[in-house]
């Protein structure tokens, strides 16, 4: 039985290094594709709910809104995609952040069937977008503790 117990724990402190060896890395780089592949959508012409912060955010038509958040999002991805710019990607995340809680603001019943318990797609899409955000953060907090030199992955 203690060599079982053993064997869990060396596991364990095995699975705990290689994640914390590659965790940060595959964590950025999954929330770049993330921004990438729905940035991409909105130029293209797939109707997401972006729409309801391009209705939001009054700097334009909202047609040219959602294409210019659209290619925010792609060049916040491919910032996260490269460490060096992990902060680039921040400063324009943070740029972006209050058009979304603006959103759940100005227009809540869009947002919700009954606040707060009750969100809509559009407000699920929205509070799933303030998650990645917050996610967005953590990482480019701890990016400086990953750092190596000449490492751009």
């Amino acid at each position: 039985m203690k060599f079982i117990i053993r064997q869990v724990k060396e596991l364990d402190r095995s699975l705990i290094a290689l994640f914390y060896r590659y965790g940060h890395m595959l964590h950025r780089v999954s929330i770049g594709v993330l921004f990438i592949w729905f940035g991409l959508l909105k130029p293209f012409g797939h109707k997401t709910t972006t729409s309801i912060l391009a209705h939001t955010i009054y700097w334009g038509d909202p047609e040219s809104m959602v294409l210019i958040l659209g290619w925010w999002e792609v060049t916040i991805g491919v910032c996260l995609l490269f460490r060096p710019l992990v902060r680039v990607a921040l400063l324009l995340l943070l740029i972006r952040l209050p058009g979304v809680i603006l959103t759940f603001v100005l227009n809540p019943e869009i947002c919700f069937y009954s606040f707060p318990f009750s969100p809509t797609p559009e407000g699920q899409y929205l509070i799933k977008d303030l998650a990645i955000f917050i996610a967005t953060l953590a990482i480019a907090g701890s990016s400086h503790l990953h750092d190596k030199p000449n490492q751009y992955h």
